[in-house]
């Protein structure tokens, strides 16, 4: 036995390690982190949000609170039996009072941050109260788990202390117990929910949306005429498609002839590799005339396949049909499913592109349309991903690109907003003085800094309440810099850090942010029209066109 190390004996039977009563430090601890998690976050959430991510603060909180009284009695701090007595009662006197008192003051947190975004104030307060409860619950089976876990890597430990050392026995037996668990949750539960996930998701892309009919223009994917057929296309696929804007409405927006818009998609069916589907796309935009249009978007679509149609409406409004559009799809699941499994995004941003550059490029300069990118949440990942040689590279090979709701890992992103100008928030950046990139949630933002040629070459749309652009694992540890003063327009001035909770809070906002109205969240309805016209409207067009614009794309409902 190695000398000086008091290695204790594996005694405790599985019951009391299951069974056993929880410390004062741990049940200090759960009950203030859930408390702590009940303060406001960057979204309002509903009353199940808000317990599970209490349920999982009070499991942090009980972890520390254990580990915390654990070293404290390693340390030989024992207070007295009465001492502990009265601290048990005063603790659950005023665990009690919280959490009685915390849904009143957290449904007084939110309801101004309801109504900063468009909800309405009205809160159920008898759903309200269970959220303590209901936290509980969710606090029990993660401490359970936890449970079972120590239970076996203490039986694993008292095989191993049979054959060697005890310290050795203590390490190999932690140490496997790690893998066994990792493995069983990579390789045995993640894949049975993937599985799960993608069946499911397979079976959704079989479907067709009411309304959605397979198009009689050759200029159109899925059509007759089409090599991409229009059952391979999957859902996303034919609802883009599909919901390509007519030559009559648009001839009734402009009050002049229009002419049929190009739009091409390829479907994760139609082709077996990412390879053939960059090819097949670039053949149909050859086949339909694409490279003599005024205008060509290449457009990355978000994990599913789904591209945004606010966004892909207004260049067909703006240039009278004279447009092409193409995307690929890469995955059936939902970004952030393809984002855990694989990186599929960014290699799709880069194979569409490059192929798509390529035959551009064979032009002469003089016959090319104007080459656009466009990308939203995981799409402007992938499309971010197309250009390695950061924002130049973006500028020297488009000629203008709209990049909406960047998730935090986005490296451009990063890169332009770690070099902002001084003194420019970071929730809405000024960059080289916005001379080719601007930063918006709103129209005014885009008119706000003029450029020397009157128009930007790059918009990210972002809003200040986007989890998806503020959800960053730092969180955990740092407080970050969109909470300092000033801040956005829909963050509650209420909102402050606190270490390890409001990372968790951040994650429970991702599942809501695009449920709320837009303008604010994950939702940026028709700020994309008004981000095309600042990036690459024609000379004739003016802003009460897009206010018309954006008036008619509001009626328009495009959710992923």
């Amino acid at each position: 036995m190695a000398r000086g190390v008091d290695w204790p004996r594996q005694r405790t039977g599985p019951d009391r390690v299951i069974r056993r009563r929880p410390s004062f430090g741990a049940v200090a601890g759960a009950v203030l982190c859930c408390c702590m998690s009940m303060t406001p976050s960057l979204l309002p959430r509903p009353w199940v949000l808000h317990a599970v991510i209490g349920g999982i603060a009070a499991a942090i909180g009980y972890a520390i609170g254990a580990l915390v009284g654990a070293a404290l009695r390693r340390a030989r701090v024992r207070p007295g039996p009465r001492v502990m007595r009265i601290a048990w009662i005063t603790l659950l006197v005023v665990a009690g009072l919280l959490f009685v008192s915390m849904p009143v003051v957290s449904a007084d947190w939110e309801r101004p941050a309801r109504r900063v975004v468009g909800l309405g104030t009205r809160i159920d307060w008898l759903t309200w109260s269970l959220i303590p409860v209901a936290a509980i619950v969710v606090c029990t089976v993660i401490v359970m788990a936890a449970r079972v876990v120590r239970l076996a890597t203490r039986i694993v430990i008292r095989l191993l202390d049979r054959v060697v050392p005890r310290p050795a026995a203590y390490i190999a037996g932690s140490i496997l117990v790690v893998l066994l668990l990792v493995a069983a949750v990579q390789g045995l539960l993640f894949n049975v929910l993937l599985g799960v996930a993608e069946r499911a998701a397979s079976l959704a892309n079989t479907r067709t949306s009411p309304g959605i009919t397979q198009p009689t223009s050759p200029l159109l994917s899925g059509s007759h005429a089409s090599r991409a057929q229009w059952q391979t296309l999957g859902a996303q696929g034919r609802d883009f498609i599909g919901k390509t804007t007519t030559p009559a409405q648009l001839a009734a927006f402009s009050g002049r002839p229009a002419m049929q818009p190009i739009r091409v998609y390829v479907g994760l069916d139609t082709a077996r590799s990412l390879t053939e589907r960059a090819r097949l796309a670039v053949a149909e935009l050859e086949r339909t005339g694409a490279f003599d249009r005024k205008v060509l978007a290449v457009m990355t679509s978000t994990g599913s396949g789904w591209v945004d149609e606010r966004a892909a409406a207004p260049l067909e409004y703006m240039y009278a049909g004279d447009s092409a559009l193409v995307a690929i799809q890469y995955s059936y699941l939902p970004s952030w499913i393809s984002l855990l499994t694989e990186n599929k995004a960014a290699a799709a941003g880069r194979a569409l592109f490059d192929a798509v550059h390529e035959r551009w490029a064979q032009r002469p300069a003089t016959h090319r349309p104007k080459l656009l990118v466009f990308g939203e949440s995981l799409g402007s990942y992938g499309t971010e991903l197309a250009f390695p040689g950061g924002v130049q590279d973006l500028t020297s090979h488009t000629d203008g690109a709209l990049l909406a709701g960047p998730p935090s890992f986005n490296p451009i992103w990063q890169q332009l907003t770690q070099a902002r100008d001084p003194d420019s928030p970071v929730w809405r950046p000024l960059y080289q003085q916005g001379r080719t990139v601007r930063f918006a949630q709103t129209a005014a933002d885009l008119r706000a800094v003029p450029s020397p040629d009157g128009r930007p070459h790059v918009v990210y749309l972002q809003n200040g309440s986007d989890p998806i652009v503020w959800w960053h694992p730092r969180l955990l540890v740092h407080r970050p810099q969109w909470l300092r003063a000033p801040r956005a327009a829909d963050v509650s001035p209420d909102l402050d850090w606190l270490p390890l909770v409001t990372f968790w809070q951040l994650a429970g906002d991702l599942a809501v942010g695009n449920s709320i109205p837009a303008g604010h969240g994950h939702q940026y309805g028709s700020m994309p029209a008004a981000a095309w016209a600042a990036i690459a409207a024609p000379d004739s067009w003016t802003e009460a066109d897009t206010t018309r614009l954006r008036t008619l794309l509001d009626h328009t409902a495009s959710t992923p």
